[in-house]
């Protein structure tokens, strides 16, 4: 009775952890029916310092220094321009990040080991005995053979390309005049969300005379392509394949 009881008892942790896993995922499963046949909603134009979880950049700054202005003279100490700077400087201004990214990876590795062991204590007698007449070889106390191997081969073949602009807006100046810009675009074909994300700190000097500037020089970057929808949605695996591919050891 006390083995059939275990038996029932063993996988009540994997029905219950498979049951909270369909009742999180009934959860947006309840949001999807909802919504069938609409499209994806656009998200709202917020202020990005408001969002949740926004944290203010910090970085390391030198010494502050003080401006100087020099009698008689119509150029200030600092500036980048005899006229008006029509590039991005202040919070709120907006420039456009060139989203330009080419990357390639091609690796190949194996590894292969192998070990081979053979224990002989030569002891064939204990205090005068003969210790394990019947063993092979006859009388040995301690032998033992061992062998293995390993041969590991692997390979990446990756080559991703991105090119695309997008505006961004200057959500903090930090102590030394660089920015913190941030820029969010959203694409709505048929059914189907394309969402890019740009944000990072950029130097003021690095911003082109067209207010443009590359994403190769933007420090700390942060850089999202992806999408929702249908087709992504046919395209993601089940919830609960995912979790068996997680919780499965085999």
């Amino acid at each position: 009775m006390s083995i059939r009881t275990s038996l029932r008892l063993r996988p009540l942790p994997l029905v219950g952890a498979a049951a909270l896993s369909s009742l999180l995922g009934g959860c947006a499963a309840l949001d999807r029916l909802a919504h069938i046949g609409e499209a994806p909603t656009l998200s709202a134009i917020d202020n990005p310092t408001a969002a949740p979880g926004y944290k203010p950049v910090q970085m390391p700054m030198p010494q502050p220094q003080p401006v100087s202005y020099n009698p008689n003279s119509l150029w200030r100490n600092g500036s980048r321009a005899f006229f008006k700077d029509q590039r991005a400087r202040q919070i709120g201004d907006i420039l456009t990040v060139t989203v330009n990214i080419t990357d390639k990876a091609v690796i190949a590795n194996e590894t292969q080991r192998s070990r081979t062991s053979t224990d002989d204590s030569g002891i064939t007698n204990f205090f005068g005995k003969k210790v394990f007449p019947n063993s092979t070889p006859p009388g040995r106390l301690l032998t033992d053979d061992s062998t293995t191997s390993l041969d590991g081969k692997g390979s990446v073949n990756r080559q991703e390309a991105l090119q695309t602009n997008v505006a961004a807006v200057v959500t903090q100046i930090l102590p030394n005049g660089n920015l913190v810009v941030e820029g969010k675009q959203q694409i709505r074909v048929n059914f189907e969300m394309r969402e890019l994300i740009v944000a990072g700190i950029v130097r003021p000097e690095d911003i082109q005379s067209d207010n443009t500037i590359d994403s190769s020089k933007i420090a700390e970057a942060r850089i999202a392509y992806g999408g929702r929808g249908q087709i992504t949605d046919v395209q993601q695996q089940r919830y609960g394949s995912q979790f068996f591919d997680i919780v499965l050891p085999f």
